[in-house]
Order: C-alpha cells, then sequence, then structure tokens
C-alpha cells in the first residue's frame, strides 16, 4: 500500500525573470517603465513612461512592492524568481 499526501498542492511555475531585477529596474528607472517592460506587462510599462512613473511615487511604491512580496507574476501569469 503506498501513502500518497492526499491535498498536495502542485508547484507554480516560475519564470525565468527576477523580482530583485525587476524591483531595482522599477526603483532606478520606473519613470521610464523599465521595471515593468522587464517583466513582459507592456501595457502598464507604457502607461509608467507615459506618466514618468506617476512622478516617482507610483515606480517608487511598485518597485517595494516587487522586492517584498512573494507573488508578483510576468506577463505570462508564471511568478517571478526570488
Amino acid at each position: 500500500m503506498s501513502y500518497q499526501q492526499p491535498y498536495a498542492q502542485p508547484q507554480p511555475e516560475l519564470s525565468d525573470k527576477s523580482k530583485v531585477v525587476a524591483g531595482i529596474l522599477t526603483i532606478l528607472l520606473g519613470s521610464l517603465g523599465v521595471g515593468r517592460f522587464y517583466t513582459g506587462h507592456i501595457g502598464i510599462g507604457i502607461a509608467q513612461l507615459l506618466t514618468c512613473g506617476g512622478l516617482g511615487v507610483w515606480s517608487l511604491i511598485d518597485g517595494i512592492l516587487f522586492l517584498t512580496s512573494n507573488d508578483r507574476t510576468d506577463a505570462q501569469g508564471r511568478l517571478l524568481r526570488s
């Protein structure tokens, strides 16, 4: 008789992109939308580019969230690597 875990959660697919790189790019070059272009979110990247990263506030908050949260994804919905 074999033992199986009845409620084992499947491991989510990981992106080839790094959340640390995305966070640093967003903090340093967020007014150009570089962090969002890096993760493949082209629409949000263009919005950050046109608004200068929400005058710096949006890009700073977005960069901090990239660095601290564990649920950020790329454009394909895959979790960013640590």
